[in-house]
């Protein structure tokens, strides 16, 4: 008999964002805040390094979609835009082991006419296990987007 799966804490959803990448990465789950989102996963086997923690390269996949997302909805300017990464800068500051609960806030600390800068948090189980910052070029609009903040 295997161990029932831990829950998603109170108030994620699911939520898909497309089909390439990190639609094999995820599951990702959103929770809305009158201040923007958070945006979690469950650390699987399948993300893990061969010492039972969450790969870097997980952790760095999680962060270079937290600040663009999180920017769709702290943003009417660059909502429903594409925002591909120029710079991502990850600080990893502790270990996010099996079955921990992985999430992250960002905050948008400027957007121009092309460009998007923000940074973000990313806790496991209450701890803070990465400290993010990227800067995104605002792309083309796409359909597959969170609606747009209200004005």
């Amino acid at each position: 008999m295997t161990a029932p799966e831990p829950a998603i804490p109170e108030g994620f959803e699911p939520r898909r964002f497309g089909d390439g990448f990190i639609a094999v990465n995820g599951p990702l789950y959103v929770k809305k805040l009158a201040s923007g989102i958070l945006l979690g996963f469950r650390v699987e086997p399948r993300h893990c390094n061969p010492m039972g923690i969450c790969h870097g390269g997980m952790i760095s996949t999680f962060c270079d979609m937290l600040l663009p997302i999180s920017a769709h909805y702290l943003s009417q300017d660059v909502a429903r835009r594409f925002l591909p990464t120029i710079n991502l800068q990850v600080d990893f500051l502790a270990p996010s082991p099996l079955g921990a609960w992985v999430q992250g806030e960002a905050q948008l600390l400027r957007a121009t006419r092309s460009m998007v800068f923000m940074q973000g948090l990313v806790t496991a189980e209450g701890q803070s296990v990465a400290r993010v910052s990227g800067i995104f070029k605002i792309g083309p609009r796409f359909e597959d987007a969170p609606p747009a903040p209200p004005a």
